[in-house]
């Protein structure tokens, strides 16, 4: 059970991370778009939040995502949102 709440830890640490890392490049979601206010992560659904990234919880779910792709193919994790992007994982 603790190595399970450690292993939650350190998920959050990274994805918060990459969160505040993507703050620094993008005022406004990378995955929104302005003009038909659409969100291409959740697969064409509109976005209620009008691209703040801040606290969305689909973008935090794709992070969340990509680190356990990460884990599971047991590759080093990024340490930048640019990294995330230009991965090919």
């Amino acid at each position: 059970m603790e190595k399970q709440d450690k292993k939650a830890d350190e998920k959050q640490k990274w994805v918060n991370r990459i969160l505040r890392s993507a703050k620094q490049y993008h005022k406004m979601c990378p995955y929104f778009d302005k003009r038909t206010k659409i969100c291409f992560i959740a697969m064409g659904a509109k976005c209620d939040r009008e691209g703040k990234f801040d606290t969305c919880p689909v973008f935090k779910s794709f992070l969340e995502r990509k680190y356990d792709e990460y884990k599971t193919k047991n590759k080093p994790l990024p340490l930048d949102f640019t990294d995330v992007v230009l991965s090919p994982v």
